[in-house]
């Protein structure tokens, strides 16, 4: 499947598709709750009334798209109309252009944030460098301009998000909204099976407390982050060891 895309992209497709696709998944999900904490964002996803009603199928969608991307490369047919139809589906005057760069930003930097965090190895330069190149393309793709700051790679991407959470970041009605109906059916479906059942709660933990105090979401009990700690330490020992 990677062999389609430039290579530029081929370190990360090959990380996101193959290496650790599971934690890549859990990783871009928890980028889309991220977007929960600007008020903005949360009341155009709200207003829909998809992600309430059915938030599996709002970012199995969403998910598709991206890895359709990732996967086909931006210049193939099928990146060109998933390109267009994102453009499509955003031309709307209550999104702006430094909105979608902060989603876009979600997508690209919280699927390596989780994989750094909990899978069997951390992210390469390679594999860093190469997820700059795809999200610096889908950005020009997307007519998006460039930030004041250049964004000369990914960690000055990632620093330009934390500084955007800082002055943005803030409690809605909707915000909290979209996260009672995704903490329950969503992250569910990505998590672990045995953490599967205290899904809310598990969910919290994977958050942190800017945006825990957006979401209006109280940290778990010692015992619950324990649990989590341990079940995904264990999770990547065990894949560690198969890729030994």
């Amino acid at each position: 499947m990677t062999a389609a895309m430039p290579g530029a992209h081929q370190a990360y497709a090959r990380l996101v598709l193959e290496t650790m696709p599971e934690e890549s998944r859990v990783g871009l999900t928890l980028g889309f709750v991220r977007t929960f904490g600007i008020p903005e964002i949360a009341r155009v996803l709200h207003g829909t009334g998809r992600m309430t009603d059915d938030p599996r199928g709002r970012a199995k969608a969403t998910g598709v798209a991206m890895f359709a991307l990732i996967g086909q490369g931006l210049d193939s047919t099928e990146g060109r109309r998933v390109v267009e139809g994102l453009r499509r589906i955003h031309d709307r005057p209550d999104i702006t252009a430094e909105l979608m760069a902060y989603v876009l930003a979600c997508f690209t930097v919280c699927p390596l944030r989780f994989i750094d965090d909990h899978g069997h190895r951390a992210v390469t330069d390679e594999e860093r460098d190469a997820a700059y190149a795809f999200h610096r393309g889908l950005s020009d793709a997307l007519g998006l301009p460039d930030a004041p700051d250049g964004h000369q790679d990914l960690a000055r991407v990632e620093s330009w998000m934390r500084d955007y959470e800082s002055r943005h970041f803030a409690p809605s009605e909707a915000g909290r909204a979209l996260w009672e109906a995704t903490s329950k059916g969503l992250l569910a479906a990505r998590l672990p099976a045995p953490l599967a059942a205290l899904a809310p709660a598990v969910a919290a933990s994977l958050l942190d407390r800017p945006l825990r105090t957006a979401l209006g979401v109280r940290r778990p009990p010692a015992p619950v982050r324990i649990l989590v700690t341990r079940a995904l330490r264990s999770r990547a020992g065990t894949a560690r060891r198969q890729h030994s």
